[in-house]
């Protein structure tokens, strides 16, 4: 008996079944190391037109996380397929290095030991902190097959950035947007600094909500009451914050609103119309009677008095003044808050906030001085209840802000600050009309989002009270406290520590007497006695001048930028702040576009956190399934959405990722003894069915290509499963195998099927190598070496355009034979479920066809056998049709009918012939085979 399968052509491989992706994938980087992976993915688009993604830079404090492995890994597709379609696409990582975190990590370290070192010496600590977890980052960013130039990465603390930063300053400075004032900000007592408003978050806590009397002895109510009043009156205020009691200077009312005096139990409360019964009911009134009707307008500059310090609390017109809780009558302490700030202004208000760096309070406040705020609520509370003064108070569960570093609540407190003025050189307005016409938002409501913000939002405080980050170049009058901050000063400065070994450290050490200019005197005072100001500048400053220090001076980047890309949190963060220092110092945004992903949540669609136990660390899952696997879920799902993970869906994933691989290795397989240069065939001499799976992939390529230009991965993702699942494993390579393993090697019908997956792999290479790295180069790498492009690297191939192969009347045709292919395999399923035929090769398929169809299916007669994977088809008119025949409903004028196949099966291809066993030396060939085997007998005889 012939042992046929050495007769085969069965596929040989050197790509392995089993990708085991964490031993294999650190191979791969060094491997890219080697062979200049990123340069040569650079020189392949040297001459095209550039992409330029620039990196928002993470905190180099900690390990990385899900959020910044997905954020990378974005990015580096979005970059890798950029290249790939044909721009000079670079990327440059940064890392933010500055700021409140690494500061608090430092500070953390030394414990005590801190208060013995000089800013300096913190500033040392900071940068070598920073530079530890730079390098553990970088290695954990490559390590997910990230390429870049990670050995010249930018550094908001390379001296070459703090010039550039400061630098921004001084234009601002330049064009007089920068004010230096007592103004409320959010302050953390407990991070000791200003806080800007991406350095808030907002959670929920419980407050005292308490209802107090001011009480009233101004000679002019009697004109508003209409009488002179014979019972107490009171205004009546309600806070949930009694802390900012004792800094109370105003009572503000709506110059709109209607407001009445009540009597009630042997007194008279003033609050607004509106809010009467609800206040009636909230403080069990029995009996309140309407004495007057007040508008807003007339209780303007009444006097009333502090409920614990007898001074004057003014009442005040403000048009913030709402009906949606409380009085009606608002409690303002200009020191305290935002728009009680700018009701002080207007009033001529001082800027009170007797509150102290580290939220205690000051001596002026008598028996509270020395109290936390927090902590003096209830003290606050019982001094007014000893008074009277307190009628009402409750909890309250409120959202409100806390610091986003330490977790802790902040409070709002006026500290004198540096700002950059909105309004100045109509920075706000610039800013909505670049958001409105200059920037394409991905996702379009990323535009109504950051426009919102950017029209509300007070003046940027860009001061810290901190000591590692750009310092903010000025001079402070020892004896009046007036800023010297001249521009071509500031500019002289910068340069100096520009050229500085350790950058702005230049600031911190220089004596004072060698930065003061020559004969330099206060401009308010006279005096010449100046200090250094010690105030540096907020971090998103620092990172939100990228567009100076990176996009403008590195030869990889341009200005401004095609694409910023990042969370869609830095819609109030990096997005903001470089759009508004660009267009403050520019006058145009720093970015084209900006893309924002969402957060990673787990598999219900929570948020991660160690208290729930649902964190998943990229760590692990690069431990036990490797990075190909996480760059893949990045892909999978709609990023631009909150992405879900958990064990289940990672194991789906490496379901498809198997798939997938599997598609690559039966190619390979089956292309080794293929040299396209010697065995290609060209597209009009190949059989249809091999010109018509080239132009199905190449039209998916095409799609593919188009999603990767509008960054919608998922469907490249899903495109390309699809592909290797459905066209692929379930059609083409399955109908080939025949072809491929059973016609001599040399055939013109083989080599027809091993070009169209010569095209087929060099098109998959392309999809897949931007998501699946490291499997697009494994698979590039095991190609046989006569079909390896003249890169040494996946990266470094030129992109293969494909235009029409086969003619649209041909391609409809294949179409059509395509859905009678799915008819034909309904029509053998319920004969293999009883068992009538087991493989489709024991069924004969007789298609009886209606005229319109018959004569297309008599033309393509000869590649119906291959297609349905069957031993014989018939083809017969449809009025021939017998009673038992499937008739298809998704095909007019198609009847099929499905009988066992005549003769016996050849024991070499498995087809069923009558004419088995005619050639007497093989008796269980078909006459196919057996021309085939002779054929091989005639060779070996002659080698």
């Amino acid at each position: 008996m012939t042992d046929y399968k050495k007769t085969l052509n069965l596929p040989r491989t050197t790509f392995p079944m089993r990708a085991n992706l964490p031993k294999n994938e650190p191979r791969m980087i060094e491997f890219w190391k080697e062979k200049q992976a990123y340069a040569r993915m650079i020189q392949a688009g040297s001459n095209l037109e550039s992409f330029v993604l620039h990196d928002g830079p993470p905190y180099a404090n900690g390990h990385i996380h899900l959020g910044t492995a997905m954020n990378k890994i974005l990015k580096d597709i979005i970059v890798k397929s950029q290249n790939l379609r044909g721009y000079k696409a670079e990327y440059v990582p940064g890392w933010d290095c500055h700021g409140l975190p690494i500061e608090l990590k430092v500070e953390h370290e030394l414990g005590e030991g801190k208060q013995s070192l000089s800013v300096l010496d913190i500033r040392e600590r900071c940068r070598q902190y920073a530079l530890k977890y730079l390098d553990i980052q970088r290695e954990e960013f490559k390590r997910l097959g990230v390429l870049g130039t990670w050995e010249s990465p930018y550094l908001t603390m390379h001296p070459s950035y703090e010039a550039a930063t400061a630098r921004e300053l001084c234009r601002f400075m330049e064009r007089g947007s920068i004010l230096r004032r007592k103004k409320p900000i959010h302050w953390c007592p407990s991070c000791e600094t200003a806080l800007a408003e991406a350095e808030v978050e907002y959670a929920q806590r419980t407050s005292p909500s308490i209802t107090v009397r001011f009480p009233v002895h101004d000679a002019k109510l009697a004109d508003i009451l209409g009488h002179e009043p014979d019972k107490p009156v009171s205004i009546l205020i309600w806070t949930t914050t009694p802390w900012t009691i004792p800094a109370n200077l105003a009572i503000a009312v709506h110059p709109e609103f209607e407001y009445l005096a009540v009597e009630e139990g042997g007194e008279i409360f003033i609050l607004a119309e509106k809010l009467f019964s609800q206040c009636a009911e909230l403080f069990a009134w029995k009996d309140p009677k309407v004495v007057a009707r007040i508008p807003g307008t007339r209780l303007e500059h009444l006097r009333a008095e502090h409920p614990l310090y007898g001074r004057a609390s003014h009442v005040v017109l403000a048009d913030y003044v709402t009906l949606e809780t409380g009085t009606g009558c608002v409690h303002t302490a200009p020191g305290h808050g935002q728009e009680d700030y700018e009701t002080g202004l207007r009033y001529d208000l001082d800027i009170y906030a007797p509150v102290n760096d580290q939220g205690f309070f000051m001596s002026d406040v008598g028996s509270f001085s020395g109290q936390h705020v927090f902590e003096a609520n209830p003290q606050i509370i019982a001094k007014l209840e000893e008074g009277s003064s307190l009628l009402h108070q409750t909890k309250l569960s409120h959202s409100y802000p806390h610091c986003w570093r330490c977790k802790k609540p902040v409070i709002f407190r006026a500290t004198t600050q540096w700002f950059i003025s909105m309004e100045a050189n109509d920075l706000r307005g610039k800013a909505l009309e670049a958001i409105d016409r200059s920037v394409r938002w991905i996702p379009t409501w990323g535009k109504q989002r950051i426009r919102n913000m950017i029209a509300h939002r007070p003046d940027w405080c860009i001061s810290r009270q901190r000591a590692w980050g750009v310092p903010i170049i000025a001079l402070i009058c020892e004896d009046c406290g007036e800023a010297f901050f001249d521009a071509k000063w500031v500019r002289s400065v910068v340069e100096r520590f520009a050229e500085h070994d350790r950058g702005a450290d230049y600031w911190f050490e220089a004596p004072v007497d060698e930065l003061i200019p020559r004969g330099l005197t206060c401009r308010s005072c006279s005096s010449s006695r100046f200090r250094k100001e010690r105030d540096i500048l907020d971090v998103w400053f620092d990172s939100g001048t990228s567009y100076a220090a990176v996009l403008e001076q590195r030869a990889e980047c341009a200005y401004p930028a095609d694409m910023y890309l990042e969370g869609s949190d830095q819609h109030r963060g990096w997005f903001h702040s470089s759009l508004l220092a660009s267009i403050g110092t520019r006058d145009r945004p720093p970015y084209r576009s900006v893309l924002t992903h969402g957060f990673v949540v787990d598999g219900e669609g929570k948020k991660m956190s160690k208290s729930l136990g649902n964190v998943i660390a990229p760590q692990e899952i690069m431990e036990q399934y490797g990075a190909e696997i996480l760059r893949m879920w990045t892909a999978s799902e709609n990023y631009q959405e909150d992405l879900r993970i958990s064990k289940n869906i990672l194991r789906q994933l490496v379901d498809n990722y198997r798939r997938i691989r599997n598609t690559c290795r039966f190619i390979l397989g089956n292309l080794n003894d293929f040299d396209h240069r010697e065995h290609g065939v060209r597209f009009e001499h190949m059989q249809p069915v091999d010109r018509y799976i080239v132009q199905l992939l190449a039209d998916k390529h095409h799609g593919m290509m188009q999603a990767y230009g509008s960054y919608e991965l998922h469907k490249v993702f899903h495109s390309l499963h699809n592909a290797c699942v459905n066209e692929l494993s379930s059609f083409y390579l399955d109908i080939i195998k025949d072809r491929l393993y059973v016609l001599p090697e040399s055939s013109r019908e083989r080599r027809s099927a091993q070009t169209a997956l010569y095209h087929i792999i060099y098109l998959l290479l392309q999809d897949m190598a931007p998501i699946l790295s490291f499997t697009a180069e494994e698979a590039y790498q095991h190609l046989p070496q006569p079909l390896r492009g003249d890169s040494e690297t996946i990266f470094g191939l030129p992109q293969q355009e494909y235009g029409p192969v086969m003619s649209a009347q041909e391609r409809r045709l294949w179409d059509r034979l395509l859905q009678i292919r799915s008819e034909v395999t309904r029509a053998i399923e319920p004969q293999r479920k009883e068992g009538i035929v087991g493989h489709s090769l024991d069924c004969r398929v007789t298609l009886y066809a209606g005229p319109d169809m018959f004569q297309e299916l008599n033309e393509a007669l000869p590649s119906l056998r291959e297609l349905f994977i069957v031993s014989q088809v018939d083809l017969a008119p449809l009025d021939s049709m017998p009673d038992t025949a499937f008739r298809s409903e998704a095909i007019s004028g198609l009847a099929i009918g499905i009988s066992f196949a005549a003769g016996d099966k050849c024991a070499r291809c498995w087809n069923y012939s009558e004419r088995l066993g005619e050639n007497v030396a093989y008796p269980e060939a078909c006459p196919r085979c057996s021309d085939i085997l002779e054929g091989l007998k005639q060779n070996m005889a002659s080698k």
